[in-house]
């Protein structure tokens, strides 16, 4: 379906008018040279010992320098660690509209049902803001693309691909349905659970999220349901980063993104359907990219204050791309 799906709108590809008053799909390519915040790739790792601090946190790495992989007779190599960006993610209110490949809009003739972002509807007699978006999953293993090391086989070896977009996926339009992938939602649906989450909002700001708050999305929100309805919707950049953050969750939950941090990502990837979030960095590079300070590829769960102002603008730049850094531990043979 997917395939079908690109391919009748590859042939159509073109900057399209919306419905009057919705405004149009509007983006930019990623430029790899100014719009990549390149000090996230920091701090790099040898075993325990940071070679290259940085100011942003860090994952554990494992202990010892040296590590084995392969069976039957293991091979000796030095154990790295680094951040590599390795997807980029759409997330826009308009069916089709892809920001980070230049605003391009396709139109493969189905009918799906636009998202939007409310600034206060009423619902019950009480002021309700919530959000409605689409999202794209890319695959973009840049550091491999770009070739700086060709022969560093740590570094995701594929090509560009647009490997997931949501129109098409009715678990994603739909709360009821999305409990087939995340029925443990029910356990969490309640207010002390809920509450929780704003230490998890403290720890990922202030330095990594706690990863045993898998239910959380620290400032953000709620993981649950991992689909695209928000129901709180502070701001554009707020709800667009949560509908971002529920993406990478629900790769990982249906076997599409995998673990590659810590010892046990030495040798080769791992499955991961309880999302670790302290495996990524999220940098905005649409409408405007965000290259410098420490909040420029913050955590998944951290407040979206601290980084500058006008991150998003009216109409314009409310189509949102970012670009995924992801842990990697390697053992380089």
């Amino acid at each position: 379906m997917l395939v079908l799906v690109l391919a009748g709108g590859t042939a159509v590809a073109q900057t399209v008018p919306d419905a009057p008053g919705t405004g149009r799909c509007s983006g930019s390519f990623v430029n790899p040279i100014t719009d990549v915040c390149w000090g996230c790739m920091f701090p790099l790792s040898l075993g325990a010992l940071k070679i290259w601090p940085s100011d942003r946190s860090d994952t554990n790495n494992p202990d010892l320098p040296i590590c084995a992989c392969g069976t039957p007779v293991p091979r000796i190599g030095v154990a790295m660690g680094f951040w590599e960006p390795v997807r980029l993610v759409d997330v826009t209110t308009r069916p089709f509209c892809f920001p980070n490949i230049g605003g391009v809009k396709m139109d493969p003739g189905l009918d799906v049902g636009r998202g939007f972002v409310s600034g206060g509807s009423q619902v019950g007699g009480q002021g309700q803001n919530t959000a409605k978006y689409h999202v794209h999953y890319y695959v973009y293993p840049l550091l491999y693309w770009l070739e700086i090391l060709t022969d560093f086989l740590c570094f995701e070896q594929s090509t560009f691909d647009i490997a997931y977009i949501t129109e098409i996926d009715p678990l994603w339009q739909d709360d009821e349905l999305t409990t087939l992938l995340n029925p443990e939602a029910a356990i969490f649906a309640n207010p002390i659970a809920q509450a929780a989450c704003a230490a998890d909002c403290l720890t990922a700001t202030a330095r990594l999220p706690n990863d045993a708050l898998f239910w959380c999305a620290g400032c953000q929100g709620s993981m649950y349901p991992m689909n695209g309805n928000i129901g709180s919707n502070v701001a554009v950049t707020q709800s667009a980063r949560l509908a971002a953050e529920r993406m990478i969750y629900k790769m990982h939950r249906t076997g599409l993104a995998w673990g590659t941090m810590g010892s046990k990502g030495l040798c080769s990837k791992y499955l991961m359907p309880i999302l670790k979030k302290s495996q990524y960095r999220i940098q905005q590079v649409n409408p405007t990219p965000m290259v410098n300070g420490r909040e420029s590829c913050s955590p998944i769960g951290a407040s979206t204050l601290p980084p500058n102002a006008a991150q998003t603008f009216p109409v314009k730049g409310e189509d949102i791309g970012f670009l995924v850094w992801r842990k990697r531990n390697c053992c380089v043979l």
